[in-house]
């Protein structure tokens, strides 16, 4: 008979099967305070004057460095394995959030 084996200090971790589909973002809008880091993660497409987020993460400020630590780590891999990844060109979209653009 085999058992399941689970380190001593594990922790068991489900993910649902809509949450695994993941969603598609091809822009992601930062924010912060003094108390967390919120990241929008949007799916702009062309021709469209509307996007919508698809999803929001907050994260207090010591996750947010340790998620940033993580996601350089894991670059780095990347492209130890795959080679050099092109960064596009910086490129401006105008944003703005379900009202009308500030103006002075």
């Amino acid at each position: 008979m085999q058992q399941e084996q689970q380190p001593a200090n594990g922790i068991n971790i489900e993910i649902t099967e809509e949450v695994a589909e993941g969603s598609y973002a091809n822009l992601a809008i930062i924010t912060h305070s003094h108390a967390e880091f919120v990241i929008d993660f949007v799916n702009v497409m062309p021709g469209t004057p509307k996007s919508k987020v698809k999803s929001r993460i907050i994260f207090t400020p010591q996750h947010a460095k340790r998620f940033m630590k993580a996601l350089a780590e894991n670059v780095q891999r990347y492209e130890a394995a795959n080679g050099s990844i092109k960064d596009l060109e910086e490129v401006q979209i105008p944003l703005t959030f379900g009202g009308p653009a500030a103006q002075a």
